[in-house]
């Protein structure tokens, strides 16, 4: 698996194998450690996190207001990492400000997570860059809603 680019049955195979090994009491990298406390935030995806077999292969279709379990745990990842490392500068600092209007982590991720896949969406759809102004702005207008 590349560790920068992996695709997409083996990111999902991550957090299968991170999921199943949770449930065995396994010892877990730092990485799944993470993925299973969101994972945890999300039981509505647990049936799906047992049952590799069935849904490693399967597709999302948003058009059909399907939500995609493993494209949403990916996002919540990749919101942490951000966080962590305060990239692009400014995202911790966003981060504890939607914590303290919410008074929820989670609801605070769910708002980074939405800004993030519009900035993602709106790279794909110009074959460009993440554009992390365009982000942040996104960010803080769920913190101050004109």
């Amino acid at each position: 698996m590349s560790l920068y680019n992996p695709s997409r049955n083996q990111a999902r195979q991550f957090l299968f194998d991170a999921w199943a090994k949770f449930k065995q009491t396994a010892v877990l990298s730092d990485l799944e450690k993470i993925a299973v406390e969101v994972m945890q935030m999300h039981p509505e995806y647990h049936a799906i996190f047992n049952a590799p077999e069935r849904y490693l292969q399967q597709a999302y279709f948003p058009e059909m207001g399907e939500t995609n379990p493993f494209l949403h745990i990916s996002l919540h990842l990749s919101v942490i990492e951000q966080i962590s490392i305060d990239q692009p500068p400014g995202i911790r600092a966003m981060h504890v400000k939607l914590r303290e209007k919410y008074a929820d982590a989670h609801l605070a991720y769910h708002d980074l997570i939405d800004c993030l896949a519009e900035t993602i969406w709106q790279a794909q759809r110009h074959n460009s860059a993440l554009d992390s102004a365009h982000y942040l702005k996104l960010l803080e207008q769920k913190i101050s809603p004109s």
